[in-house]
């Protein structure tokens, strides 16, 4: 099942010190909330700045619903401190608001309550918010408000130096985008493990399945509690946001040119059932366009291949002109149990998963091979700690008992360890493999069944607001710990005037701007 990967292992442990300089970013989404329990409906704070241009702290989908990103960074403890840092900050500036501690919304009494993202009256914010429209329209706004913390990494130049012969990144674009796009096959393959061990959405607010035939197969508590018994991730469930109609864009992993053709083919090919919806009816914009994607981020994937964009270049663009500098991990639920999101031993499980899944062999996968590996991500997200949980590999009927799956890589992956470990006596990666191996004897140590457990005793509005208070209280009792009060004051001052003064500078009108975005 585990391909074998000692040579690779062999080889890194002669290298080990490639490894230094892994890149990190983090990107965490939380709803604002209200004292009384309800979504909050007040504008992004403008004491804060503004959304479209803040580099710190922005939002996602809705008006509610913040964004923390951390710059870039090759310190864990230093990436983990300026996230702690921006919550802080926004704690202390949403008056006696709150932030949702989990991905699943709870205080959502119906789609109008929530209010979409502004971005003020430039063609790029007007171009932002009509996209959430149309996401709006397309799969429910409800859906939309699901909250999620992605992972950004990429591997050092050394190691692609060392292993491959490139000399910089430019003349080795092609062969690092390759080697990318071997860790992405195996993260579709084995990347599994993620909700296994931190899937934190084994539940939910009754009131968010409409569906009774979904409603059914749930399990619902007197306390307003709705779940699946060996559940992990039903946020990255057919409940969660999930787009049916990608599904036959027929998408792979294998080639840099025929990934991008697939993103760009999905924006100018029109869907039938999205022209019901219209494009601007009564002279409001309902959607951008009545494409399969409005735009290219709109395909929905648990990782992306990702390069930052120069200006006016679509994502597609940008990795074809300079191939893959990072790649960007989705498949985080936000951990109930960290006032930030997520912990420093999921980070350092992340690093050492995708390091191996550099490593490991992964023969190319056909369209119809990846809708298989889904397979085991679904029966992971549905029932991940049944009993006797099994796994399949490939679109045959081969399966394995999925604990045993896990501690064979788990043998892998303390190799991996080691390496990481090499300048530091206090081993703090295999510590980290050591207490999550255990989770695969023992599921009831996982992430998800510590939520449920918790949920099921208090229900999930109390678990969920008593947390909040509880966050709120801790962030604001200690001071900034690395930025500082003027940092956020030149950043809101900044990014008010860039807003400013790209309304100033627009020339064309919206319907015009929109011609030209979506004839790229």
């Amino acid at each position: 099942m585990i391909p074998d990967v000692s040579k690779a292992l062999t080889w890194l442990e002669k290298h080990y010190t490639i490894l230094q300089g892994i890149q990190r970013g983090i990107e965490r989404e939380t709803l604002r909330i209200l004292p009384d329990g309800s979504l909050s409906k007040t504008p992004f704070p403008k004491n804060i700045g503004a959304a479209l241009t803040h580099p710190w702290i922005t939002t996602d989908f809705a008006e509610s619903m913040l964004e923390f990103i951390t710059p870039v960074n090759s310190n864990i403890d230093y990436m983990l401190t300026f996230l702690q840092d921006l919550h802080r900050y926004a704690s202390a500036n949403i008056g006696n608001e709150m932030m949702w501690p989990m991905s699943m919304p709870c205080f959502v009494n119906k789609e109008d309550d929530i209010i979409l993202a502004q971005y003020g009256t430039s063609n790029e914010g007007i171009f932002k918010t009509v996209y959430r429209e149309g996401l709006k329209n397309r799969y429910g706004a409800m859906m939309q408000t699901i909250s999620g913390v992605h992972y950004n990494f990429s591997l050092p130049m050394a190691f692609w130096q060392a292993r491959d012969g490139v000399r910089n990144s430019n003349e080795g674009r092609a062969v690092i985008s390759e080697g990318y796009f071997t860790l992405i096959r195996n993260y579709y393959r084995f990347g599994w493990v993620i909700p296994y061990l931190f899937g934190a959405s084994p539940s939910m607010c009754s009131s968010f399945i409409h569906d009774p035939a979904k409603r059914a197969a749930f399990i619902e508590q007197t306390n307003g509690n709705c779940y699946l018994p060996y559940a992990t991730s039903l946020r990255l469930s057919d409940i969660g946001y999930t787009n049916h109609a990608q599904k036959a864009l027929g998408i792979t992993f294998n080639h840099l040119e025929t990934y991008a053709a697939g993103l760009q083919r999905a924006t100018h090919t029109k869907s039938a059932e999205f022209s019901k919806i219209g494009i601007k009816v009564n002279g409001k914009y309902r959607q951008l366009n009545d494409n399969v994607l409005q735009i290219e981020n709109e395909f929905y994937a648990p990782i992306r291949p990702k390069r930052v964009p120069r200006a006016d270049e679509i994502p597609s663009e940008a990795l074809l002109r300079g191939g893959i500098e990072y790649i960007e991990v989705r498949a985080l639920d936000v951990n109930p149990f960290s006032p930030i999101g997520i912990t420093e031993e999921q980070i350092r499980f992340i690093d050492l998963f995708l390091i191996w899944c550099a490593l490991a062999p992964a023969p190319e996968m056909s369209s119809d091979e990846l809708e298989c590996a889904k397979l085991n991500w679904n029966r992971v997200i549905m029932e991940g700690r049944k009993p006797g949980q099994t796994i399949g590999l490939g679109c045959d009927d081969y399966r394995e008992p999925l604990a045993k799956v896990g501690h064979d890589l788990f043998k892998d992956l303390l190799r991996v360890a080691d390496v990481l470990d090499h300048l530091d006596n206090s081993q703090p990666y295999r510590q980290v493999c050591e207490r999550l191996n255990v989770m695969f004897d023992q599921p009831e140590l996982t992430l998800s069944a510590k939520t449920l457990d918790a949920i099921s005793h208090s229900g999930i509005e109390k678990f969920g607001f008593t947390l909040a208070e509880q966050y709120k209280q801790e962030l604001l009792a200690k001071p900034l710990a690395l930025l500082t009060e003027q940092d956020f004051v030149q950043q809101r001052n900044l990014s008010l005037a860039k807003q400013q003064q790209r309304e100033a500078n627009d020339t064309l009108s919206f319907d015009e701007y929109l011609k030209q975005r979506n004839a790229i």
